[in-house]
C-alpha cells in the first residue's frame, strides 16, 4: 500500500510529459527530475517546393503521438566546423518548449528565445534554457528561414503577394511562431497572457523589430533583448533595393524566373561561397513601416517594457591583431572630419591601442549605440518601463572570442543564462554569482510582466541617463551611468549626420 501510494506521488509529480496542441498529440522527454522537454514540434508547414518564398503555411495535422524527442535540422546555411551539411534542412520550421509545469492549468509565465547568426546561420536548438525553466517559467525556443531563403525579395515575388511585397519570410516566420504559442501554449502549462520575447544578436534585432512591427501587436507583454537592435541608418534595405539585390542574385546563379529557383536545391542558395547581398530585415511597409529609429522618434510601436543590455568586450569575436593598414582602412572610410573624432576617442598608436581600439568600435557602432538609441527614445516616446544591463564579467572561458579579452565577448550573455557555470562555483565563482544574478532578474522581469527586480537582488532602477541606472554585471551586479558615453555621444552625432545627408538636410 506504501510502494503504491509513493508511485502515484511520484507520477503526480512528473511534469507534463504528453499533451496536446492544434495539430495533434505530442509527448516530450523528461529532463532531470522536474522539466519536460519537447524537442521539435512543428509551428508551420515545410517552406519547401511551392512554399519556399512564401509566408508560412499552418502545419499539418498528424495522427497518433508525435514524439519530439530530437531537435529538428538546421536550417540551410554555409557549413562550419560544428554543422555539416547533412545536419540541414529546409524544412526547419520548429520549436521546442520546456515547462516545469505538472498540469496545463498552472498558467507559468512564458519566455520565448530567438537566436542569433546575422540573419544568415546558426540553429533554435542550441540552448532550450533549462536553467530559466528551473525557475518558475516555459521557454520556447524558436526556429527561422535564414539566408536567401528568409530574405529573397524580386518584383515576381511582389507580384505572388496579395500585399504585395516580398523578402522578410524570416521575420514572418517568427510572427506566426508567436501566434502558434498564443493558441497553444496553455497545453503546456503556459500563459498565452504572459509571454516575454528574448533574443541575442540577431535574436535581439528581431525582438526589436517585432517590437515596432503592427503584425506583432499583443503577441507578447515584454522584450529582454541581448546585443542587438535594428536602430542604426548605415544598414537599412528598403523593397526597391532589396528587390534589386534579388534580381542580381537571381543573374548570378544564372536563372530566369523564380519557379527556376525554387527547383534549386537549398545549398546551392545557402551554402558556402554563395554571394547573396540581402540576409536581413527589409523595410517593406509590412513587417516594417518605416525605419525603426524613426518609429520610435513618433512613438509609433508596440510599447512594452523592455530590458536592453550588450556586453563589454562584444569585438573581441572580431580581431586578433590589428595592423597600422587596416587600422588606417578603417578610419579612412569615414568621411570630413569624423575620421579625426574617431582617432581621437579610439587610438591606434600601438598594436595593443588598434586591436582595442576597432574591437571597441565594434562594439559601439553594432551594440552600444543601438542599445543606446532603443532605451533613450522609448525612455523619450514611450510609457513601459525600460531598464538597461552592462555585462563585463571578464573570464577565461567564452563561447568563440579569440583572445586577448578585457571582458564579456559577444554572444557570452549565453553561457550565464544558460547555467553554464552554476554547479562550477569553485571554479569559476564570480561567473556563478553573475549567471544567477542574470538567471533570476530576467526570470522576475518576465514573471511580473516588467520589472527585474526581486527579494534578494540589488535593486535596478528605471533606465535614467545621466544616472547611475545602467545595471553592470561584473563580479556580481553594480550600477553605472551609460557605457562609453564619450563614444556613444560621437556615435550618435554621426548617425544623425547620416540620417540628415538622407533626407537632404545636410549639404
Amino acid at each position: 500500500m506504501v510502494c503504491g501510494l509513493m508511485g502515484v506521488m511520484t507520477a503526480q509529480a512528473q511534469p507534463l510529459l504528453k499533451t496536446h496542441v492544434e495539430t495533434g498529440d505530442v509527448e516530450g522527454v523528461l529532463e532531470g527530475t522536474d522539466l519536460a522537454c519537447y524537442y521539435a514540434i512543428p509551428f508551420a508547414a515545410p517552406p519547401v517546393g511551392d512554399l519556399r518564398w512564401k509566408a508560412p503555411q499552418p502545419a499539418q495535422p498528424w495522427t497518433g503521438v508525435l514524439k519530439a524527442k530530437e531537435t529538428a535540422k538546421w536550417p540551410p546555411q554555409p557549413e562550419k566546423s560544428y554543422v555539416s551539411y547533412d545536419m540541414m534542412d529546409e524544412d526547419c520550421l520548429y520549436l521546442s518548449v520546456v515547462t516545469p509545469a505538472k498540469k496545463v492549468s498552472e498558467a507559468l509565465p512564458v519566455m520565448v528565445f530567438i537566436h542569433g547568426g546575422g540573419f544568415r546561420t546558426e540553429h533554435y536548438g542550441g540552448e532550450l534554457w533549462q536553467s530559466l525553466a528551473r525557475r518558475g517559467v516555459v521557454t520556447v525556443s524558436v526556429a527561422y528561414r535564414a539566408g536567401a531563403l528568409g530574405y529573397l525579395a524580386h518584383a515576381d515575388l511582389a507580384k505572388e503577394n496579395p500585399e504585395g511585397h516580398s523578402g522578410n519570410y524570416g521575420m514572418l516566420d517568427l510572427i506566426f511562431a508567436l501566434q502558434w504559442v498564443q493558441r497553444n501554449i496553455k497545453n503546456f502549462g503556459g500563459d498565452p497572457a504572459k509571454v516575454t520575447i528574448f533574443g541575442e544578436s540577431a535574436g535581439a534585432m528581431s525582438c526589436n523589430i517585432l517590437c515596432a512591427s503592427p503584425l506583432a501587436k499583443g503577441l507578447f507583454r515584454a522584450c529582454i533583448s541581448e546585443s542587438g537592435a535594428f536602430m542604426s541608418p548605415l544598414s537599412l534595405i528598403d523593397q526597391a533595393t532589396a528587390q534589386m539585390l534579388g534580381y542580381l542574385f537571381m543573374n548570378q546563379l544564372q536563372k530566369k524566373t523564380i519557379a527556376e529557383l525554387r527547383q534549386m536545391d537549398a545549398k546551392s542558395l545557402t551554402g558556402n561561397g554563395v554571394n547573396f547581398q540581402g540576409g536581413t530585415p527589409i523595410i517593406d511597409g509590412y513587417v516594417m513601416t518605416a525605419p525603426l529609429y524613426d518609429l520610435y522618434q513618433k512613438g509609433e510601436y508596440n510599447d512594452v517594457p523592455v530590458l536592453i543590455m550588450h556586453n563589454s568586450d562584444e569585438g573581441a569575436v572580431e580581431f586578433d591583431s590589428v595592423s597600422v593598414e587596416m587600422y588606417n582602412q578603417q578610419v579612412s572610410q569615414l568621411p570630413g572630419h569624423w575620421g579625426d573624432s574617431l582617432k581621437t576617442l579610439y587610438p591606434g598608436r600601438t598594436d595593443e591601442e588598434r586591436l582595442y581600439s576597432l574591437r571597441d568600435v565594434v562594439r559601439d557602432v553594432n551594440f552600444g549605440w543601438p542599445a543606446y538609441a532603443w532605451a533613450t527614445l522609448q525612455k523619450k516616446t514611450g510609457k513601459s518601463p525600460v531598464y538597461m544591463a552592462y555585462l563585463a564579467q571578464k573570464s577565461d572561458t567564452t563561447v568563440y572570442a579569440k583572445g586577448n579579452r578585457r571582458g564579456a565577448a559577444h554572444a557570452d550573455d549565453i553561457m550565464y543564462l544558460k547555467g553554464a557555470f552554476d554547479n562550477k562555483g569553485a571554479q569559476y565563482p564570480q561567473e556563478k554569482k553573475v549567471g544567477e544574478l542574470m538567471q533570476q532578474y530576467w526570470v522576475n522581469f518576465a514573471k511580473t510582466g516588467g520589472n527585474p527586480n526581486g527579494k534578494g537582488l540589488p535593486n535596478w532602477p528605471l533606465f535614467d541617463e545621466g544616472k547611475p541606472t545602467v545595471m553592470q554585471f561584473n563580479n556580481g551586479a553594480s550600477l553605472i551611468d551609460v557605457p562609453n558615453k564619450e563614444r556613444i555621444s560621437l556615435i550618435d552625432r554621426f548617425c544623425q549626420y547620416i540620417r540628415d545627408l538622407r533626407a537632404g538636410r545636410t549639404q
